[in-house]
């Protein structure tokens, strides 16, 4: 039986679940956390990240405040995160703060932050 990949980086992409989003809204949403963070992520970490395939988990929190704590502890230990903010076009007012995106960095300090959340 073959091993499964080891993956030493990964990114979380984390969505608020109190907003009723549509399952669609919230793969849009993911996808701009995703782009967001890996834009403020160092060069470095985005190569290693890249040639490793890219692993990305999503995760959901109860509401903002939690995405505004989870950003502050990625930041402070120095791994890229970025909040996203609708534009209001769609399902929800425009300015809400709908997902955050952390990472890519180490898997084993990923995991500090974000191991006790929930899968989406």
């Amino acid at each position: 039986m073959e091993k499964s990949p080891q993956f030493a980086w990964k990114q979380c992409l984390v969505i608020r679940s109190d907003l009723r989003m549509s399952c669609g809204k919230m793969c849009a949403q993911s996808a701009h956390a995703a782009l967001l963070a890996y834009e403020r992520a160092d060069a470095v970490t985005r190569r290693k990240w890249l040639a490793e395939g890219q692993k990305k988990v999503v995760l959901k929190v109860a509401g903002e405040r939690d995405l505004y704590e989870l950003k502050v502890i990625a930041e402070a230990a120095g791994i890229a995160a970025a909040l996203v903010q609708d534009a209001g076009m769609t399902e929800i007012p425009p300015g809400t703060v709908t997902a955050l995106g952390i990472g890519p960095a180490k898997a084993e300090d990923m995991d500090r932050i974000t191991g006790s959340l929930s899968l989406l």
